[in-house]
């Protein structure tokens, strides 16, 4: 398929909705695992558990440590209309950018009170996102009064357990307000065994943000701009990716935010330390430089991460593992199963 004509109508599928999971199994490791060899398009059907089985001694597993904020808050305008906000991105103590779900449009310089008795006022509009001033430290206020913020796919309120469950094992850097999902499958028992088979770990830091959620709202590809994402890839992974390549592992990204972390510190040819935003968008017809295999959840249809793993597998290898998972009766999204995903070609130098 050439990529140049592609479209998002290309990367349809049809999803009975009862295939996306509502809620986290009983435990972590408990999902189903779906291997896609890119290169020749074989599907095989596996537990998670049996990952260690698909790694080799010298691979490498990059995480994004990011954590989760209580990003979803509610409130009134000054005008007695209902609000709820979504955090997007902090710009300072007291700024921030975040989604706006009201009846109304709400102009600069409107003020919202927030549950808890907090008040923002809207300072203006940026990246598609509206921009307030709180009266007081943005995340001292979401850790104190925010709520989970549930993917929109899941159709129940987010109870006191998601505050554990869709938060990896590993997470760290507060910023994010959706979770990586691929490490949502990880528990302390199965990195134990991933490393008992000789593969390290290294981290990066990607702030996912509520843009990840966004339809594509340009029918071809390369008309699409993709929201701003903070990201941090240290010197000391790149070292450990540098010494992973020398002895002949390979990186594995655990989810589609570290391959594009890692594939925008490496834009420039070569991977260096990075640390700022990117709105890399990866699809059919990129050329990666980072990864040599993917770790990944089950995505939205026409979706911009559905899009990387088709890159990353070919499309029509990629379409047609979704098609055998619904099949298969596999669970969807974020709560859902997951995949381990080889290159349709290797990683270039």
């Amino acid at each position: 398929m050439d990529a140049p004509t592609l479209t998002r109508d290309d990367f349809h599928y049809d999803l009975p909705a009862e295939l996306i999971a509502q809620e986290p199994l009983p435990e972590r490791a408990a999902s189903r695992l779906l291997v896609l060899d890119g290169a020749s398009g074989a599907l095989v059907d596996r537990a998670f558990v049996d990952l260690p089985e698909l790694l080799r001694a010298g691979d490498l597993i990059v995480r994004n440590d990011t954590r989760v904020l209580p990003a979803r808050v509610r409130g009134r305008k000054d005008s007695g209309g209902q609000v709820e906000l979504l955090f997007e991105r902090l710009l300072g103590p007291h700024r921030f950018l975040a989604q706006l779900r009201a009846s109304k449009s709400t102009p600069a310089g409107r003020q919202i009170t927030l549950s808890g008795g907090a008040c923002a006022t809207v300072r203006g509009e940026r990246d598609g996102f509206v921009e307030l001033e709180l009266d007081r430290n943005v995340l001292d206020y979401l850790a104190a009064h925010g709520e989970v913020p549930l993917p929109p796919y899941i159709r129940r309120p987010a109870d006191p357990r998601d505050r554990e469950r869709y938060q990896t094992i590993f997470a760290r850097e507060l910023g994010a307000v959706a979770a990586p999902t691929a490490g949502l499958h990880f528990d302390a028992a199965l990195f134990d065994r991933v490393h008992a088979r000789g593969v390290a770990t290294a981290d990066i830091t990607l702030h996912v943000g509520a843009g990840t959620f966004q339809p594509l709202r340009s029918r071809e590809l390369a008309a699409h701009r993709m929201h701003p994402e903070w990201l941090s890839v240290p010197e000391t992974t790149v070292a450990q990716i540098m010494a992973c390549r020398a002895r002949g592992g390979r990186v594995i990204a655990l989810g589609t935010t570290v391959a594009r972390a890692l594939e925008a510190a490496a834009a420039g040819g070569t991977l260096a330390a990075y640390q700022g935003e990117t709105r890399l968008f990866i699809y059919p017809g990129f050329r990666f430089r980072a990864i040599d295999a993917l770790i990944t959840n089950l995505h939205l249809p026409q979706s911009t991460l559905l899009m990387l793993v088709a890159a990353f597998a070919g499309v029509e290898h990629t379409l047609a593992a979704y098609r055998h998972a619904v099949l298969e009766r596999y669970r969807f999204f974020s709560y859902g199963d997951a995949m381990f995903v080889t290159p349709a070609r290797p990683a270039s130098p």
